[in-house]
């Protein structure tokens, strides 16, 4: 199936209030200071790097965790679709190797009867629903970190402007409390949602995977004419916005792309407040296989932060602030 098919036969099933698969506290690399990151469940692209799967579809999914299984059986027992695979001795399906996975995908329903049977929490669900006041809850417990370190709520994905009305919001809800937020976004929707979502962010993390409309397709799915046409429109308001450029091998990584982004960058409204390189890395490869995918990128080595800071330093020179990494603690 085609990437694109893909991601429309999943988009069919968007919900207007998104689920959440995680509230993630003091992070440090998505906005200044310490953060809250909220991960919204539905996104329009499948960058093919993907470091977070269980984000890309807009409905709860499984993830089946073979170093808690027992391989007791009790899911077999409960699941009325014989959509399990029958119990193998636990080491060989903990093999890494091992193509062995606990549910039939083809058959599941998602119905989660296996998840309430689980004894040892192998089995979970991804993605849950919240209200906005469970939300700021959760946000406010941090707050004490905010004050000391200029940090606040990140809202991320997936992605936030799929889901519109649920993350206007959330965004309103915390600048009401004074709490500092970034938006974190591909970009690709209509410029109208962006335009009602800034009115309550302080910071726009804003990805900017490949300036090729057709290498940009080839690895996420659509072209990049809607995304690069909301960045120029971003950058003619005076909202604080942060390119992050994820750097991935014999695709973005070369000297002489960048000096073509750069050129790009230089010749947009105004120049973006600061460009974050995030170098490639293959540590959600288990997600990968908690989900049942395959991830094509899995057997290729994480990149080693330092052969970017030549990168880095290129963009210094043209009179960008930089990072590599996105530390909110970084000095640029």
């Amino acid at each position: 199936m085609k990437v694109e098919v893909a991601i429309e036969k999943d988009l069919k099933k968007l919900p207007e209030w998104p689920y959440i698969t995680n509230i993630q506290h003091f992070s440090v690399h998505d906005g200044p200071g310490f953060r809250t990151l909220i991960f919204v469940k539905g996104c329009n692209l499948r960058c093919e790097w993907c470091h977070n799967p269980e984000t890309q579809k807009p409905y709860p999914e499984l993830y089946w965790k073979p170093m808690l299984c027992r391989q007791c059986g009790r899911c077999v027992d409960a699941c009325p679709y014989d959509a399990i695979n029958p119990p193998i001795p636990p080491e060989i399906a903990q093999d890494e190797n091992s193509d062995y996975y606990k549910i039939r995908l083809d058959k599941c329903t998602l119905c989660m009867k296996c998840v309430d049977a689980c004894l040892y929490e192998a089995l979970t669900v991804v993605g849950k629903k919240y209200t906005i006041e469970e939300l700021i809850t959760e946000v406010e417990k941090d707050r004490p970190f905010y004050d000391n370190s200029g940090g606040g709520l990140t809202l991320s994905g997936g992605e936030p402007t799929l889901f519109p009305k649920f993350s206007e919001e959330l965004l309103r809800a915390a600048k009401e409390r004074y709490i500092h937020t970034c938006l974190d976004t591909n970009g690709f929707c209509k410029w109208s949602v962006l335009e009602r979502l800034i009115e309550y962010t302080d910071i726009v993390l804003y990805d900017l995977k490949h300036l090729d409309p057709e290498k940009h397709k080839e690895r996420t799915g659509a072209d990049n004419k809607v995304i690069l046409r909301n960045l120029e429109r971003l950058l003619e308001t005076d909202t604080e916005v942060w390119i992050r450029q994820p750097i991935i091998p014999d695709y973005n990584d070369s000297m002489e792309y960048h000096l073509e982004v750069i050129e790009y960058l230089k010749s947009l409204p105004r120049m973006p407040d600061r460009v974050d390189l995030l170098p490639f890395h293959n540590w959600c490869e288990s997600k990968y296989r908690w989900l049942g995918r395959k991830w094509s990128m899995a057997d290729i080595e994480a990149m080693d932060p330092k052969v970017l800071r030549p990168i880095k330093d290129m963009y210094a020179a043209n009179g960008f602030r930089v990072t590599i990494g996105g530390s909110g603690f970084e000095k640029v």
